[in-house]
């Protein structure tokens, strides 16, 4: 992103920044491009949030021989400077943390002291990031379940089929066993070794007696 400034009267100090700045990953780096042409040796950078810029992100100050830098708590935000920009990286944004973001750059010392007037902003959109639930991966493939799965169902109907044969065959030996029984009667101990045949008639000879 490329910003030419206009020339400006001695003294003054003019901002231009990206109009929008989207964050999927919640990392930003915002550039606030800047010209200045007066005297000033020591300077301050500073990030706003909001319309009326009444947050202070964070801030960085600069001149020959130092530097510091600070973050509101509320926020992990860095500032670095170079040659007629400054850069602001954010991390570990938050989608409420959406909203519009001012650079401000001030010419501290000598005086007279100078700060630039308001610029558009940058609209900054963080956008939420999706929970993704990761399904657990089976350590076998399912292809080989598939199969394993087939060949336990195929002995299975093989195993019961070779069952219901065996059974089938026994029930009908069974009732074969039933028909061809020996039906022939067996006669009475006292009648073995008569001289008729078993099935004669026994004689009652206490009617001869008298």
């Amino acid at each position: 992103f490329f910003t030419f400034l206009p020339p400006l009267p001695e003294n003054k100090i003019l901002v231009a920044q990206s109009p929008l700045l989207t964050v999927a990953n919640k990392t930003a780096t915002l550039v606030c491009n800047y010209t200045y042409n007066g005297t000033g040796k020591e300077f301050r950078a500073s990030l706003h949030k909001g319309t009326d810029s009444a947050v202070e992100v964070c801030f960085i100050s600069w001149n020959t021989t130092k530097i510091s830098s600070a973050s509101n708590k509320e926020f992990n935000c860095q500032g670095a400077y170079d040659k007629d920009k400054v850069i602001f990286n954010l991390w570990n944004m938050s989608a409420s943390q959406t909203d519009i973001y001012f650079c401000k750059i001030e010419a501290m010392y000598p005086p007279p002291y100078v700060n630039n007037e308001k610029s558009n902003g940058t609209v900054i959109h963080v956008q939420e990031t999706p929970i993704q639930i990761q399904e657990p991966q089976s350590a076998i493939p399912l292809w080989i379940m598939a199969t394993v799965t087939g060949v336990l169902a195929f002995y299975s109907m093989l195993i019961t089929a070779v069952f219901i044969n065996y059974w089938q065959k026994s029930k009908k030996n069974l009732y074969h066993q039933s028909d061809y029984m020996n039906m022939t009667p067996r006669h009475p101990p006292y009648q073995k070794n008569k001289g008729y045949p078993s099935y004669a008639p026994t004689r009652d000879y206490t009617a001869y007696r008298s």
